[in-house]
């Protein structure tokens, strides 16, 4: 889930409408649903716009991958509170489940609200800081979906990124690289630049993404291992299937 370019109706939902696909995505497992189609849920049929409602609902809890994103910093307590308070419980319910004053349960509502209202202005900022700033080597590169723990390895720019592809890469068109760096900002420069190469919501076989890879690398079977191991890829647990996450 790539939230740097979901909007927050999408986030909410858990889908997105797709154009180019003409077709509402699942968020969490990439399934379509293409306009003009009929989907059958519960022995009814539902046209794609709510089918993708009802898969959601029904396949995925989307508060729960929420609380569990890479980018969600509450406590272990404020998950719990947040959870019970989607339930629909009292205050008082709450509190005498959590052996708590209903007060407590109120402040933490107060404080919830109140963090909202700053994410909301941040954001706001932060996008308007976007809009009139144009494109430089201080950038920072985007961090790909899979990427397990984001941490100062994906501090990455784009000057540093064209400076590692141009020590690191024989050719760009085709891709094909001198040698895989050891260090571990520049694997991810270059595993970016592998899995690019590769398109989402397709399954390659073993035999194809060695293929690829081979074409990149005489050793192949590192970069496979790193694609897995860095997030940029999945497979199934018998190997026999690959796919972008």
């Amino acid at each position: 889930m790539n939230i740097e370019k979901l909007l927050l109706h999408e986030l909410k939902a858990g889908y997105q409408w797709r154009p180019e696909s003409n077709a509402w995505e699942c968020l969490v497992c990439s399934k379509y649903f293409e306009a003009g189609e009929v989907f059958s849920f519960g022995g009814r049929f539902f046209e794609a716009s709510r089918a993708i409602q009802l898969h959601v609902e029904e396949e995925h809890n989307q508060l729960e991958l929420l609380l569990d994103s890479k980018y969600n910093t509450l406590t272990e307590n404020q998950r719990q509170l947040l959870k019970m308070f989607q339930s629909g419980k009292t205050d008082k319910e709450i509190a005498k489940e959590l052996d708590l004053s209903p007060s407590t349960i109120r402040h933490q509502k107060f404080t919830f609200r109140e963090k909202a209202k700053q994410a909301k202005v941040y954001l706001a900022l932060y996008e308007r800081m976007l809009e009139n700033k144009g494109k430089s080597e201080d950038d920072l590169i985007k961090i790909h979906e899979g990427a397990r723990q984001v941490d100062n390895r994906y501090h990455i720019t784009e000057g540093e990124r064209e400076q590692v592809l141009k020590t690191t890469l024989i050719s760009r068109e085709p891709l094909v690289l001198k040698v895989f760096p050891k260090k571990e900002k520049r694997k991810i420069i270059v595993l970016t630049e592998i899995a690019a190469q590769f398109q989402k919501n397709v399954r390659y076989s073993e035999l194809e993404l060695n293929q690829v890879l081979k074409s990149n690398f005489e050793d192949f079977v590192t970069l496979r291992r790193y694609l897995i191991e860095y997030g940029f890829m999945d497979r199934t647990t018998d190997c026999s299937e690959y796919w972008l996450k």
